[in-house]
């Protein structure tokens, strides 16, 4: 009976170390941090379209600029009196108008730039907000995990005591066999004899089977001839 114990402790630790494994905290923090890597990836895509932009637009500015001084060097001389020859006056006086033009166009482009950047810069602000949201709740989530885990453990702990008190009244010949069993059939190497039935696997033994079992010696290692398990008579 001292292994059933143990297979009891046993059955109680595996549940405690999958209760931390499946916590509700862990789902919803996994959820979380899928969705974080999604706002990383989106926020990076648009800072890039965002950069991308801004750089246009400090290209165009600095055209605009170097036009409007080319424009105001060639007006000064145009009305400074200092040229003469009707070719060349009208000549400056076209490469003014142009410059007009030029920069016109060029100030166009960069009011289209900055509507395309301001709702930009609104995305990539409700973005980091719902990330840095995230982020709050992760660790709020991460510290909750963290308290259940120790909590748990010391339930564990608990178990493990009890556990190897009981197994101090088994072999470590039967202790051995109990734990290959209990590997390979999923945490329970050990189960009762109820009437004709294993408490294992729960299906009847043959009345034959049962006799012979009832009749060996209890420091005989009986096993379920369905499942495999090691079956412990009462006395």
């Amino acid at each position: 009976m001292r292994l059933l114990e143990v297979q009891a402790h046993d059955t109680a630790i595996d549940q405690l170390r999958h209760k931390i494994r499946t916590l509700p905290e862990r789902t919803r923090l996994a959820a979380l941090q899928a969705r974080a890597a999604e706002l990383e990836a989106r926020v990076g895509e648009l800072r890039e379209r965002h950069t991308g932009l801004s750089e246009r637009q400090s290209e165009i500015e600095a055209q605009v600029g170097a036009a409007r001084a080319r424009k105001d060097a060639l007006e000064k001389r145009l009305y400074a009196g200092i040229v003469s020859s009707p070719r060349e006056l009208q000549a400056i006086d076209e490469e003014v108008r142009h410059l007009g033009t030029y920069v016109g166009s060029l100030e166009d482009r960069e009011l289209e730039l900055m509507e395309e950047i301001e709702p930009l810069e609104s995305q990539i602000a409700a973005v980091e907000d719902e990330a840095g949201r995230l982020a709050d709740e992760a660790s709020s989530l991460t510290g909750a995990i963290s308290e259940a885990e120790v909590a748990v453990e010391a339930e564990v702990a608990v178990e493990a005591a009890g556990r190897a008190e009981a197994a101090r009244g088994v072999s470590a010949e039967l202790l051995a066999s109990y734990e290959v069993i209990r590997a390979k059939l999923g945490g329970v190497g050990a189960a009762e004899l109820v009437g004709t039935s294993c408490s294992g696997c729960h299906l009847s033994l043959p009345a034959m089977e049962v006799d012979r079992i009832r009749r060996a010696s209890p420091e005989e290692m009986i096993t379920c001839d369905n499942c495999g398990r090691i079956l412990v008579r009462r006395a």
